[in-house]
């Protein structure tokens, strides 16, 4: 049964601190019961909010005009690495983020380290992912080289084999808001946290909240916990058959309850004591609020849809009245360059000749001529990105990545009412 550990703290020599970072004394780790063949009793009202929720998630691959959730993908991701970044002191702009990722197959002058490494975080979010996603099965060294690529260069690689702790002081546990189990049991709740991604003992949304919850509670590496956590909830959607082609906002509403967040977390840890009834509960209110925060991204993805929908609308009539003005026929066909191109733009909104050419499969000549079209319609913006080489810019797009992380920052998810409540891109300025 999860149980507190009675353990003793022994410092190390530290000179130079002060008094209370030095001494040691008694701390209790928590250890949580296994997941597998945990007994969870769902009521009515929570099953049949997860099941709803689960009824939405699949509703939203069938958006019309945005093509569903594939559509806003890099969108969402785009966004939670942002949030991510700033979150942890790390803060590009949305433009400065997606010339990183242009950088990362081309050369683009004047990037900063700071969107280097959010934009290869992206890069390397997106095929881990995919590859735990139609993987067999998820092993424990999956997870490990998630968090290795996510922490690239970085000293803090591997399965913990030290104690950490959440909150207090750097130097021991003594004060600390939430100390993990200790290390020599991560191996085992490790194993048993991969035995149940692969299993279906549940739906995969109450399975997605389980692994996130146990995961956090185990906090198996000495940092970039959270970062792997959040993209396990998607792991396992994704592996259930839930937004297989997409990342929900959810880790980023989550970031905005975060008092709820960690009530919640609290809750699944703490109400079991030696009454599994009590520790039933704790798990449903959990779930409880983890339901709800992935009923408030459903919407927000929803949102989005809406929102690139209109952009391309927009996009369109642009282009049809330039082609008027000039004689041309009005659409251009759906198999033109230029057409093809719109269609990218929410997934990719900083281009090149070669990055189209590449994209899309057509001569260089056909995809910069298209990239003209498009910037003469008033659609892109060129910029010049390096030396002979020009870029073609979406800013509406761009601009819809901060005003979605803004939105999704604000504890009523409308800036109108709330304003963002952790750091988030600035505002976009006013474009006529």
């Amino acid at each position: 049964m999860a149980h507190l550990r009675d353990l003793h703290w022994q410092p190390a020599d530290q000179s130079g601190l002060v008094a209370s970072d030095r001494r040691g004394g008694r701390f209790s780790a928590y250890v949580p019961d296994p997941l597998c063949n945990r007994p969870l009793a769902l009521d009515g009202e929570l099953g049949a909010a997860a099941a709803s929720a689960e009824r939405a998630i699949r509703h939203l691959a069938a958006v019309p005009g945005s093509r569903g959730l594939s559509a806003i993908s890099r969108l969402l991701t785009r966004s939670e690495a942002i949030s991510s970044s700033m979150i942890e002191g790390i803060a590009p702009s949305p433009q400065q983020v997606a010339l990183a990722e242009l950088g990362l197959t081309e050369s683009v002058r004047g990037l900063s380290d700071k969107a280097r490494l959010v934009a290869r975080n992206i890069a390397v979010l997106r095929a881990a992912s995919g590859e735990l996603v139609t993987s067999p099965e998820v092993t424990v060294a999956d997870i490990e080289a998630l968090h290795d690529g996510l922490l690239q260069g970085d000293h803090h690689r591997g399965i913990r084999v030290v104690q950490n702790w959440i909150g207090g002081s750097n130097w021991n546990p003594l004060r600390a808001e939430f100390v993990p189990p200790p290390p020599e049991l991560v191996p085992a709740l490790m194993a048993d946290l991969v035995r149940y991604v692969n299993g279906a003992s549940h739906g995969p949304l109450i399975q997605a909240g389980l692994v996130h919850a146990q995961f956090e509670t185990i906090h198996p590496f000495t940092d970039g916990n959270g970062r792997v956590g959040r993209a396990l909830i998607h792991t396992v959607l994704a592996r259930g058959g839930l937004s297989p082609d997409a990342v929900l906002p959810i880790s980023l509403v989550l970031a905005t309850l975060s008092e709820r967040y960690v009530a919640g977390l609290n809750s699944y840890r703490y109400a079991g004591g030696a009454d599994r009834v009590e520790a039933g509960r704790g798990q449903a209110t959990w779930l409880a609020f983890f339901i709800e925060a992935t009923t408030i991204a459903i919407h927000q993805a929803a949102q989005l849809a809406d929102d690139v929908s209109a952009l391309e609308t927009s996009w369109q009539r642009k282009v049809n009245q330039d082609r008027a003005a000039r004689g041309l026929r009005i659409a251009p066909r759906a198999d033109s360059a230029a057409q093809r191109i719109l269609s990218i733009l929410p997934e990719a909104p900083v281009l090149t000749g070669r990055s189209v050419e590449r994209l899309i499969d057509v001569s260089f000549n056909a995809a910069r001529g298209a990239l003209d079209e498009l910037a003469d319609a008033g659609v892109l913006t060129r910029k010049v990105i390096d030396r002979r080489t020009t870029g073609y810019l979406a800013h509406d797009i761009l601009d819809l990545v901060g005003i979605t992380e803004r939105r999704l920052a604000s504890t009523q998810f409308d800036t109108r009412v709330a304003p963002p409540s952790r750091p988030v891109p600035a505002s976009p300025p006013r474009r006529d």
